[in-house]
C-alpha cells in the first residue's frame, strides 16, 4: 500500500527524476573556472552580470561547474582580459568588447559602434541576423568564442564641467569615452581618453579630464560624477545598445561536456536579459535623484548630433576600405541596422511618441 501510494502521489516523472539525480551527480565532472571582469564590484548591475552567470551555472550543475568571478584589476587589469583569455591565463572574461578596438576596430561589433543599434536590435542582429557567427569567426584568431551577456540600453552622453552648446565647444576637450566613440569625436577636436570605470572620478575631480561618460543615471550616481561635473548630456549616440560579452577561451569551452556548454550559454542569455531589465528599473529614480541634487540635464544640440553623425560615417567607411575583417561585418551590419530603423519607425517609435505626449498631457491635468 505504501509503495502504491508513493507512486500515485509522486508520479512516474518524479520517480525517474529521483533515480536520475544521483547518476548525474556521479557522472558529472567537477570543473572550476576563473572569470576576469573588466568592471569594479561597486557597480552591482554591470559587474553583477558575471555573478548571475556564475550562480546559474553552479545551480544548474549541483555545484559541479564553478566559475569564480574576479573584479577588474584583481587578477587581470580591466583592459587586459582579452590577452588573458587568449593565453588561457583565465578561462573566461566579462567585458565590453569595444575596449579592444586598439587591437582591431572589428572588436567593437561585439558591443557597439556610434549611431548603431538599440538593445533589441543588437539582440536581433546577433541572435537571428548572422551577427554572432560573423563575430565569432573574427574571434577565432584570438582563441575566443563569445556569448552575449548583458546590455545597458542607450547610454547617456556624459558629464561635463562646462556647457556644450556648439561643435566649437568640443575642440580641445579631454573626454573619457570608451570604445570607438572617440574616433569621430577626434575629427571634431576632442581628445579621447581611455580610462577604466573605477579611475574616472579622480581624473574628473582633479581636472585631468574635462568630461566623462560611463553608462547612465544609476551607475553614474554610484560613481559620484555629479559632485564634480554638473552638466549631464544625452544621448550617448556612440552607444545605442552596447552589448557586454562573455569571452571564453576556445579550448576551455570545447573541453566542457555538451550539457555544461548548454548551461553556460543559457546562463549568458539570462545575464543578457537581467542586466537590461535592471537598468530599466533603476535608472528612472536615479535620474530624479540626480536632478534633485542640482544636475543640469540637457540634450546634445542638433548641430552637434549632425556633425558627429557625419564624422562617424566618414571614419567607419574609411576603416572599412582598409580593414577587410571590419568590412566583412560592417557591410551586412549596416544593411541590418537600416532595416531595423525602418521597422521600428512603423510601430515602436509611433507608440513611444504617442505615449510620451499622452503621459505629459495627463500630468498637466
Amino acid at each position: 500500500m505504501e509503495r502504491r501510494s508513493f507512486i500515485k502521489h509522486t508520479g512516474m516523472a518524479g520517480i525517474l527524476a529521483a533515480a536520475a539525480a544521483p547518476a548525474f551527480a556521479q557522472s558529472a565532472p567537477e570543473v572550476k573556472w576563473r572569470l576576469a571582469s573588466s568592471f569594479p564590484k561597486s557597480l552591482d548591475t554591470i559587474f553583477g552580470a558575471a555573478e548571475v552567470i556564475s550562480k546559474r551555472v553552479a545551480a544548474a550543475t549541483n555545484n559541479k561547474f564553478q566559475i569564480q568571478v574576479f573584479a577588474g584589476g584583481e587578477i587581470v587589469p580591466p583592459f587586459g582580459v582579452v590577452d588573458a583569455v587568449q593565453n588561457a591565463t583565465v578561462q573566461c572574461a566579462h567585458t565590453a568588447p569595444y575596449y579592444f578596438f586598439g587591437k582591431d576596430p572589428t572588436f567593437a561589433f561585439g558591443c557597439a559602434i556610434p549611431f548603431g543599434m538599440t538593445n533589441r536590435q543588437q539582440n536581433a542582429w546577433m541572435m537571428h541576423g548572422g551577427g554572432r557567427q560573423l563575430y565569432n569567426d573574427f574571434l577565432k584568431e584570438y582563441n575566443i568564442i563569445s556569448f552575449g551577456a548583458g546590455n545597458t540600453g542607450a547610454q547617456m552622453g556624459g558629464w561635463f564641467r562646462k556647457e556644450i552648446k556648439t561643435v566649437a565647444d568640443l575642440k580641445g576637450l579631454k573626454f573619457r569615452i570608451g570604445g570607438t566613440g572617440g574616433l569621430p569625436l577626434q575629427k571634431l577636436g576632442v581628445v579621447p581618453q581611455q580610462i577604466p570605470g573605477g579611475d574616472i572620478y579622480p581624473a574628473l575631480e582633479k581636472g585631468t579630464i574635462d568630461a566623462a561618460e560611463w553608462v547612465g543615471p544609476y551607475d553614474d550616481e554610484k560613481l559620484g560624477f555629479y559632485k564634480v561635473a554638473k552638466f549631464y548630456y544625452y544621448p550617448g549616440w556612440w552607444e545605442g545598445g552596447p552589448e557586454l560579452d562573455l569571452f571564453v577561451n576556445n579550448k576551455a569551452f570545447n573541453d566542457l561536456p555538451k550539457d555544461y556548454q548548454a548551461i553556460l550559454e543559457g546562463a549568458c542569455h539570462e545575464a543578457n536579459l537581467s542586466m537590461m531589465a535592471k537598468y530599466d528599473a533603476v535608472n528612472p529614480p536615479a535620474l530624479k535623484r540626480l536632478i534633485a541634487n542640482g544636475v543640469k540635464l540637457a540634450p546634445f544640440s542638433n548641430e552637434i548630433m549632425a556633425a558627429c553623425y557625419k564624422a562617424t560615417r566618414e571614419v567607419y567607411d574609411d576603416i572599412a576600405t582598409k580593414n577587410a575583417k571590419f568590412k566583412t561585418i560592417y557591410e551586412p551590419w549596416k544593411k541590418f541596422r537600416s532595416e531595423q530603423i525602418e521597422w521600428f519607425a512603423v510601430a515602436e517609435n509611433r507608440f513611444d511618441s504617442f505615449m510620451l505626449a499622452a503621459e505629459r498631457l495627463g500630468q498637466k491635468r
